[in-house]
């Protein structure tokens, strides 16, 4: 008999219900702490690191699904225990509606590739959702729960009678002493009408609405936002110092595809580096006929054409109809002259650590661009500017931020995340060579 029917069959219910519900609490404890993380800036560093938290946080997701398996043959006569306490089947349920939506946006965003982004955006979405009410909540239950909220719930009011004390003797005889300042406070505090238990429940959901409040409103706020106005933040923020700016083309400024729709998350494997245009060169170079150089009055001197296009990134969100202006990539291949031996090309990034490659046929599809500006505004800094890459038909891991150089080789190159289990061609759903 395998093990897990050994343990259905031996394992008497209650005990089962309590290993369970402490598997579960330890399991979504893991998955928040390791959730969480993987969006700290620092993590988002540590490249293979983080390949390897992001992994873990899968497989205990999977391990999570496991135990909410198991609990299933108990769940109907869980239920009817709980009849004659609602708010333990309230709690009860929506426990089991964080967990089964947690579990199925997450199999989703496992599962990215094979979907049409609307579908990871909308999974990515809920996920975070679940998340920003799971995790309070959970803390919430954990602290309510805990042994010193329950002594306190269970410990007796006790009502100090307030002594009577020896008073005057009239003509009525002895008189009730009246009961001192102190006293009385200490009878209205004891006979107050929440308990001491609902106190410190009531003081635990405060503070957590008031810790979590304010990010999850910027969140909230962040994520109905549709029209792309973080860009103007970073646009004010941007510590690159290129002049002259380009002058945008009229099919940029305004953006022909009307402004981006969706914000941008930040991801990097460095620093974020900064640039001027006193400093800032840009190379192509390796199996061509004439090596290039540019200052970035040159460059910015190339003719340029505007594009709209999505973006999209593996982890799940997108930004949509984004008007990019620059030279496309073939355009740059052409002007050098590539030799019959080049067969791939190698990108560089200005970060000094990341890399990625395309085939020379992806290089020279037609929406692959080098660009330099963005709804008709210089790239911000944090977007990669001031040149980047663009490959809309695949994932954002191939549109190198702060491109600098590009090399043509004969041999393919393996880059930066590709190198740690990122897939060589990340065409996105419905993307690919014709």
């Amino acid at each position: 008999m395998k093990p897990w029917k050994a343990w259905l069959g031996s394992v008497p219910y209650g005990k089962r219900l309590v290993q369970l519900h402490r598997w579960n609490a330890w399991l979504v404890t893991v998955l928040a702490v390791s959730g969480i993380l993987l969006f700290v800036e620092p993590v988002r560093e540590l490249g293979q690191g983080r390949i390897w938290l992001k992994d873990a946080h899968v497989w205990l997701g999977f391990l999570s699904i496991v135990v909410m398996v198991l609990y299933l043959p108990l769940l109907r006569k869980h239920w009817r225990q709980l009849a004659q306490r609602p708010a333990q089947r309230w709690n009860l349920g929506g426990v089991l509606f964080l967990l089964a939506g947690w579990s199925f946006t997450g199999v989703l965003l496992w599962q990215l590739r094979r979907l049409d982004p609307a579908w990871g955006n909308a999974a990515l979405l809920l996920h975070d959702a679940f998340t920003w009410v799971g995790v309070p909540y959970a803390v919430y239950h954990s602290i309510s729960r805990s042994r010193w909220v329950k002594a306190a719930k269970g410990r007796p009011q006790q009502v100090q009678e307030p002594q009577a004390e020896a008073g005057a003797v009239g003509e009525g005889g002895l008189h009730a002493a009246s009961e001192s300042g102190g006293q009385r406070l200490l009878r209205q505090l004891q006979e107050a009408p929440i308990s001491r238990a609902a106190f410190l429940r009531l003081g635990a959901g405060l503070l957590l609405v008031l810790g979590v409040g304010p990010a999850f409103y910027r969140w909230v706020k962040q994520s109905a936002d549709t029209g792309g106005t973080a860009l103007e933040r970073l646009a004010e923020s941007d510590g690159n110092r290129m002049l002259p700016e380009p002058v945008p083309l009229p099919a940029s400024s305004p953006p022909a595809g009307g402004g981006s729709q969706g914000n941008f998350r930040v991801y990097t494997v460095t620093g974020i580096p900064s640039f001027t245009s006193e400093d800032w060169k840009f190379a192509l170079t390796g199996l061509v006929d004439k090596e290039q150089l540019w200052d970035w009055s040159a460059f910015t001197g190339l003719k340029r054409t505007v594009q709209v296009s999505d973006f999209h990134c593996i982890t799940g969100w997108s930004v949509y109809k984004v008007t990019w202006e620059g030279i496309p990539l073939r355009e740059l291949l052409d002007l050098a002259g590539v030799k019959d031996r080049a067969k791939f090309v190698k990108l560089y990034s200005g970060d000094g650590v990341y890399t990625s490659g395309l085939s020379l046929e992806q290089a020279r599809m037609d929406d692959v661009m080098v660009a330099v500006l963005m709804d008709g505004k210089p790239i911000p800094q944090q977007l990669g500017g001031p040149v980047r890459l663009v490959v809309p038909q695949m994932y954002a891991y191939k549109s190198v931020k702060w491109l600098q150089a590009i090399e043509l080789v004969e041999k393919e190159h393996i880059g930066y995340w590709e190198l740690r289990g990122y897939e060589q061609n990340a065409w996105v759903k419905g993307g690919g060579l014709s």
